[in-house]
């Protein structure tokens, strides 16, 4: 059996090793909460023995956050330091890999005024659209991983005793992306191949659309012309493969646009900036939301949709089992890397362009007249459950069923 350092110590040789796939002399830049420091030091250890010229690391503190919303006035958000954009979009055109480790308290903002957390939303959002359309395009390798808090712990297990809710979160995380396995590399060398196999199945389908159907939700989405599915891993633009989730168990792609039409209603709650939007609905007509409700955090959904026209359309159309791994495990994480991987899930906001063919090489104009949408935004909500139902509508007009009940057909 295992020891926690054991599996911490292989956990941070995945996200090097498998994740951004560090390469000799390529500079690593993590993002890390203070919570996540001694992983965040394993992973500098692994990077440095992978050959890494520097791992530069970008700490953030939510009680500071939390202190600068309550306590700063509206203005102070309006602003967003040029300078730090600028040096992300430097450091991804030098070639540098970039990982994120998220370990959210999903509450951290609740009570905070919401035009605060819009306004930074938005601002960091222009700020950032460039270095954006490097990631989403795969100009660089990048990575989005999770170490637990014990604000985020407390929320997931809150009927478990204080001083157990950091273990057992820490267990369910390294159970979903198998750390508890003997190579966990090579696991998930053999999951990437599996989810790449899947998305070659669909791409030879080439629907024309998917209609989902479960209690709450009867939605169609036209797919572009020469939409591309993609699944775990992939290849930077320059030819490095790496997996930009872990954990992730889903193949996605890209919707039409203007071609989204019907109602869809989440299955699990959405933590989004630090607040929870749940038992919420979406009305679209021609790709657009033309209507909403939401029992919970409907004013943030409010200000979501409001960042720009493209953050009122779809961006991403995800598949995953309701058998998945994390599914299974019966944890509501209120963490959407691992919410959205145990759920259908599609994504308001901005569509990748690796999901066009040729479409990493597009402009934005580009990609608009091609289909694809384009937001300063991209927020994945899950759909999915046991009772959805998926057609795929083929290029002749005949349809097929890709999911019953929740399990794939094909």
């Amino acid at each position: 059996m295992s020891t926690f350092e054991e599996k911490l110590d292989k956990y941070a040789e995945l996200a090097v090793k498998i994740g951004v796939n560090i390469q000799s002399g390529q500079t690593l830049v993590i993002n890390a909460p203070l919570s996540s420091a001694e992983f965040t030091r394993k992973v500098a250890h692994k990077a440095y023995d992978a050959g890494a010229k520097l791992v530069h690391v970008e700490w953030h503190d939510e009680e500071l956050t939390r202190i600068r919303f309550d306590k700063a006035p509206v203005e102070s958000f309006k602003e967003y330091p040029k300078w730090k954009a600028e040096g992300y979009e430097t450091m991804a055109e030098n070639g540098a890999a970039f990982m994120t480790i998220k370990s959210t308290d999903p509450d951290l903002l609740k009570g905070v005024d919401s035009e605060k957390i819009a306004t930074q939303n938005k601002v960091q959002g222009q700020a950032m659209d460039t270095f954006r359309s490097y990631i989403q395009s795969d100009k660089v390798s990048w990575l989005v991983i999770s170490t637990p808090s014990p604000a985020w712990a407390a929320k997931v297990f809150p009927n478990e005793p204080e001083d157990t809710q950091m273990s057992k979160l820490w267990e369910a995380l390294f159970e979903a992306t198998r750390i508890n396995t003997d190579d966990p590399v090579a696991e998930w060398k053999q999951h990437d191949n599996t989810l790449q196999t899947k998305a070659a199945l669909l791409n030879n389908k080439n629907y024309r659309q998917l209609h989902f159907k479960s209690p709450g939700t009867d939605l169609t989405i036209e797919l572009p012309n020469n939409h591309i599915w993609l699944g775990g891993g992939g290849p930077t633009q320059d030819g490095v493969h790496f997996v930009a989730n872990m954990p992730t168990e889903e193949v996605f792609t890209a919707p039409k646009s203007d071609g989204v039409n019907g109602t869809v209603t989440n299955t699990k709650p959405l933590n989004y900036g630090g607040n929870v939007i749940d038992h919420f609905t979406l009305t679209f007509k021609d790709g657009k939301v033309v209507d909403f409700t939401a029992e919970q955090g409907e004013e943030t959904l409010k200000h979501l949709l409001e960042t720009d026209e493209g953050a009122t359309r779809l961006g991403e159309v995800a598949l995953v089992p309701h058998s998945s791994p994390i599914s299974q495990s019966g944890i509501l994480f209120y963490n959407t890397l691992y919410d959205e991987n145990a759920s259908n899930h599609i994504a308001l906001g901005s569509a990748y362009s690796t999901c066009l063919k040729d479409g990493a090489k597009m402009s934005s104009d580009e990609l608009r007249k091609a289909g694809l949408n384009t937001s300063i935004t991209h927020v994945d909500f899950m759909i999915g459950s046991a009772d959805m139902d998926i057609e795929g509508v083929l290029s002749d007009g005949t349809t097929e069923a890709v999911f019953r009940k929740g399990e794939w057909a094909i």
